[in-house]
């Protein structure tokens, strides 16, 4: 009997959810017990559902000749499950789509394939050990952190967090910093379960024991007396911003080194993952991780400056309002900001294009930058307009920055959509510090301006998980290179 186009699609759509579910166990247990992160195209795979499965495959399609299967793909995680390898990230889509339609397998067979692109992680042991993680402060970034270290918990986790630190203590308090981290209004809910231990102090999420610490300062906080040592600390709350304030965390009984998610004064190292990340040495007992419009810019920059050189530019972000502003008419220290967030688009300063050049240096004085603040609760834009030292087109500088999103060393930083309808709510929950939007992309000779879309809570948030790591010095491959 022939089957309609209907009844072929539905047999196809069943096809592709039931090798989505036999997927899930396979990458679950891979990451638990052996450390091994898997990717479509750098979309993470680790506690996906079936149908981000199956989308993660379709977007290989916006990079591809034509789309992966995951009939195709299915094989290559198979064999993966049955090596022994070391941790690492593992670009399923890129290995199945290079040996099915480029030839990559060269009359290998999937097992003699992989056993070439993985060399270095087979038979090879873990170097690094896990590194407890104390998150001081439990505001928007610091629930955020905690989900996303959280969601990469288990045996094999290179960060364990342990605790959280904040002011309070009243009755109630316990349940309240469990609720918010259970319900987000913009990141929807936790995915899992959280239960609260009143006699210990302590919130239980997903296998995560996290103990709340109540302390004024650092100065109160003894972390061995929970059994946490050699921590990374990290700063959330904003209050301190230069080496003498940060400084105190070092003066906990426990603590090893501090995370600062807010740029830094003085000669502390603000780093943006994927541009000077490299500078971070074993000495480095406090670092930055910068802004979250830096982190958003500066892997863009990089990448045009070294392909055509950037003579000067401008740098306007768009950005969603944040806690700092009020929700009605009342005073705030600063120039506008006391207007109601919710109501009025409110032109502000930003620090992000001068902080690019601490990041990279090559752009120092060559930018300048403001900011708008606009009535959204999440996702923000850089408009960047530049004057290049080369010629080019819309064409080829749209081509160029699609490879750097897919093949470069910046593709878990630059991501690039080539929709036509894309707004800021299609980007909440992007793991990128930037999203190049090429369709707005405009090109004149030597001029350039470029939409780079950030959700600047959660593409922040994995940046700082980026640098945790560096600093944790728990750094493993991204494969195939």
């Amino acid at each position: 009997m022939t089957l309609s186009h209907e009844q072929n699609y539905q047999k196809s759509w069943q096809e592709r959810q039931d090798y989505a579910e036999s997927m899930q166990p396979i990458i679950g247990k891979l990451y638990r017990n052996a450390g091994i992160e898997i990717a479509i195209y750098g979309r993470p795979l680790v506690s996906a559902s079936t149908i981000d499965i199956i989308k993660a495959h379709k977007t290989v399609a916006q990079f591809e000749e034509s789309k992966l299967r995951l009939r195709e793909s299915y094989p290559f995680l198979e064999a993966i499950s049955k090596m022994q390898l070391a941790s690492a990230r593992i670009d399923l889509g890129k290995l199945a789509y290079g040996f099915i339609y480029k030839n990559a397998g060269e009359g290998r067979s999937i097992e003699e394939y992989l056993n070439d692109e993985l060399a270095e992680i087979i038979n090879k042991d873990d170097q690094s050990k896990p590194r407890d993680v104390v998150l001081y402060g439990f505001g928007r970034i610091g629930r955020l952190l905690a989900r996303l270290l959280i969601e990469r918990g288990g045996s094999h986790a290179d960060l364990r967090l342990r605790a959280i630190v904040v002011r309070g203590g009243k009755d109630g308090d316990l349940e309240k910093r469990a609720s918010l981290l259970r319900r987000d209004s913009i990141h929807g809910p936790f995915n899992g379960s959280i239960t609260v231990d009143h006699e210990r102090n302590a919130i239980k999420a997903n296998g995560a024991y996290i103990q709340v610490i109540y302390a004024n300062s650092p100065a109160e906080i003894d972390y061995t007396a929970y059994g946490i040592d050699d921590a990374l600390i990290v700063d959330n709350t904003g209050i301190w911003s230069d080496e003498a304030g940060l400084s105190q965390h070092l003066q906990s009984k426990g603590a090893a080194k501090v995370l600062l998610t807010a740029p830094a004064k003085g000669d502390i190292k603000n780093i943006v993952y994927g541009v000077n990340n490299g500078t971070i040495g074993k000495e480095d007992k406090i670092v930055s991780a910068a802004s979250c419009t830096t982190n958003a810019i500066t892997p863009v920059l990089k990448a045009i400056n070294d392909k055509y050189g950037i003579a000067n530019g401008h740098v306007e972000t768009v950005h969603s309002y944040t806690n700092d502003q009020n929700l009605i008419d009342n005073y705030h220290k600063s120039e506008r900001r006391g207007r109601s967030a919710a109501l009025n688009m409110v032109i502000t300063s930003t620090g992000a294009a001068k902080a690019v050049a601490k990041a990279l240096p090559e752009l120092a004085g060559k930018l300048t930058g403001n900011a708008i603040r606009v009535p959204t609760p999440n996702v923000s834009m850089a408009i960047i307009n530049l004057n290049l030292n080369s010629s080019t087109n819309r064409e080829e500088l749209n081509q160029f920055l699609r490879d750097t999103a897919l093949y470069s060393d910046l593709r878990d930083q630059i991501d690039y959509t080539a929709s036509t309808e894309i707004v800021s709510s299609d980007l909440v929950g992007s793991r990128y510090a930037g999203v190049v939007d090429s369709q707005a992309t405009i090109v004149e000779d030597n001029r350039a301006i470029l939409y780079v879309w950030y959700d600047n809570e959660f593409g922040y948030s994995c940046q700082v998980v980026r640098v945790m790591r560096d600093m944790a010095e728990v750094i493993h491959p991204s494969l195939p290179r």
